[in-house]
């Protein structure tokens, strides 16, 4: 029995070690690459430059890097307010011969292929800010509102899971001191749930900003700086998935050197979150 237990106890430890070792080769093989084609450029050059001209061996990333971390940023304030007192119906308010349509329907939205919500942004969203605006249509707005909706179902279900793992004594106590059931979980509940709320939020911001095949369909793909949310513009995952399959050499590892950005600017934005989670 003690024989059984120590090998199932190995196993479970080589599973984790396999996801741990995955990371590490993931790190390695993009800042292999990713590095010295940085320093060739120059860092500066290349995180400051706004020119981005493979064939003249001009790589500035400011532009790409300025539009996913304000795409990103939008798209996160609104679908994590939505998310959030989407979760807290869900968990304290819905009553029980609609919740689980609702719920079914929040897990549904989750499960749509990324593609589809770009089939969506093209039909729906990008005509509408065309008529809307008399503009081209394919804007950093569109790839705002695609982000938002994307980010709905982790930030929902994740924040509905924190909220209804709060025992029942804090809503409860609240209640019996005079509360109103809406103080009760605004003010109690919701921030007893705070760690596992953003935690939520760490995953939504990791989809929104690498998220590529619905951007891609949206935003225009302008590898200029955009002049504001109505103009086309490039994030740096669209950067590579457009570049990727036929960029060679030093262009091919100016791609890696992307990726090790925005590899960077996710690790940052978890350690802020996580250490907001304290």
């Amino acid at each position: 029995m003690k024989k059984t237990e120590h090998i199932a106890k190995l196993v479970f430890m080589l599973c984790a070690l396999t996801a741990v070792a995955a990371l590490f080769v993931i790190i390695f093989f993009i800042f292999s690459r990713g590095l010295p084609a940085i320093f060739e450029a120059g860092i500066g050059n290349f995180l400051g430059g706004q020119v981005w001209r493979p064939l003249n061996r001009e790589f500035g990333i400011f532009s790409f890097i300025f539009t996913s971390i304000v795409t990103t940023a939008v798209a996160f304030v609104v679908g994590s307010r939505i998310g959030l007192w989407g979760a807290i119906y869900l968990a304290m308010f819905c009553p029980k011969r609609i919740y689980r349509p609702v719920k079914t329907m929040v897990e549904l939205l989750g499960g749509i292929p990324s593609v589809l919500y770009g089939f969506f942004g093209v039909v729906v969203i990008v005509p509408l800010i065309r008529n809307t605006f008399d503009v081209p249509g394919n804007s950093m707005l569109a790839a705002m509102i695609i982000l938002s909706i994307m980010i709905l179902p982790t930030i929902i279900n994740l924040s509905e899971a924190a909220i209804r793992a709060v025992p029942d004594i804090y809503y409860e106590g609240a209640l019996a001191l005079g509360a109103t059931k809406t103080e009760a979980v605004f003010n109690v509940v919701v921030p007893a749930a705070k760690s596992g709320v953003n935690a939520s939020y760490i995953l939504g911001i990791g989809r929104a900003i690498g998220e590529t095949m619905a951007v891609i369909m949206v935003i225009g793909n302008s590898p200029h700086m955009p002049s504001g949310v109505l103009s086309p513009a490039r994030t740096m995952t669209a950067a590579i998935a457009l570049e990727m399959s036929y960029a060679t050499g030093l262009h091919q590892n100016m791609l890696f050197g992307i990726g090790v950005v925005l590899f960077t600017i996710v690790i940052a934005l978890n350690l802020i979150l996580t250490i907001r989670r304290r």
